[in-house]
C-alpha cells in the first residue's frame, strides 16, 4: 500500500533550514549542519534510512522555493531524484529541468499526479516547510519521518510553525539512534 510521506532533517529546536537561503547557501546559514548525517558522518543505519526513502518512493513533491534555490540554482538545473518530481508553484519557471512537472493549482493536484506516477510506491513530500505544513493541515500526510539532528540552531525556518490543526496523535513506528541524529518515523492516526 502506498503512503504519502515526508522525511526531513530537523534540529532539536525545530528548524529545517537556516536563515538567508540562497543559491550559494541553499540550506541557509548553518543549515548544512542538518545534513551532516547524510554527507559527512553517515553510518550504516543512516545509509539504510536514506536507501529506504529512495527505494520506496515512486514520486517526489516539493515547493517552488525549494525548487528554485536547491534545484534550479544550487544543483545547476539537474534533478537529484531518480523518480519524477512535482513542483508546487504559483508560476512555472522559465528554465525547466528535465524530470520535473510544474503544478500551479495546489497540493491536491500535485498529489493526484504524483500518486498516478508512483502507482504502488510512496509519494515523498520532501519540503520545504510550507509544503509539508500544507499537507499536514489538509490531512494528506500518512507518515512523518523526522531525522532529528543533535543541534540547536536558534533561528531559521521551523517545520511546525504554521500548523492549523487540532491536537493530532501519531504512532511511533520506529526510532533509530545514530551518530548525531535520531531517525523517528511516525504514522498519523486518523
Amino acid at each position: 500500500m502506498s503512503h504519502t510521506i515526508t522525511s526531513i532533517s530537523m534540529s532539536l529546536d525545530g528548524y529545517i533550514a537556516g536563515e538567508d537561503i540562497s543559491s550559494s547557501i541553499p540550506m541557509g546559514k548553518g543549515g548544512a549542519r542538518l545534513h551532516d548525517w547524510i554527507f559527512h558522518s553517515k553510518t550504516e543505519s543512516d545509509s539504510l534510512v536514506m536507501a529506504e526513502i529512495h527505494e520506496t518512493s515512486g514520486a517526489v513533491i516539493l515547493g517552488g522555493h525549494t525548487y528554485k534555490t536547491a534545484i534550479d540554482e544550487a544543483w545547476g538545473g539537474e534533478s537529484p531524484f531518480s523518480v519524477p518530481a512535482y513542483v508546487i508553484t504559483h508560476d512555472e519557471p522559465e528554465n525547466k529541468v528535465e524530470g520535473f512537472e510544474y503544478i500551479t493549482d495546489g497540493i491536491h493536484s500535485a498529489l493526484e499526479a504524483a500518486k498516478s506516477t508512483a502507482e504502488e510506491k510512496d509519494v515523498w513530500v520532501m519540503g520545504g516547510a510550507d509544503i509539508v505544513q500544507q499537507f499536514i493541515n489538509a490531512g494528506l500526510l500518512d507518515i512523518l519521518q523526522i531525522n532529528l539532528v543533535n543541534v540547536l540552531m536558534g533561528q531559521g525556518i521551523r517545520l511546525f510553525d504554521n500548523l492549523k490543526i487540532e491536537q493530532t496523535e501519531l504512532e511511533l513506528l520506529r526510532d533509530i539512534d545514530s551518530i548525531g541524529v535520531t531517525h523517528l518515523k511516525y504514522k498519523f492516526t486518523r
